[in-house]
């Protein structure tokens, strides 16, 4: 290698260094923002499918009760 350029070369790595670790900071916190919101998303969703489940055995119960009211009532 040439020393005359070793300057050059060694302020350009550093240079190159620190856009690859701005880009890396950047990124991870990008990550970090997506994960939080995925977390958020997927409690709602159980939320949703609870209440859903819910709401689809209570429907089964009342379907249930009014067949045996109108059983009891037609004999």
């Amino acid at each position: 290698m040439d020393p005359k350029y070793t300057a050059e070369i060694l302020e350009h790595l550093e240079k190159q260094n620190d856009l690859l670790m701005d880009a890396y900071r950047s990124m991870s916190h990008e990550l970090h923002k997506l994960q939080v919101e995925e977390e958020m998303l997927m409690h709602k969703f159980y939320e949703f499918t609870k209440a859903e489940r819910q709401t689809i055995k209570d429907d089964d119960n009342n379907n249930i009760e009014n067949e045996n009211k109108t059983g009891e009532s037609s004999e």
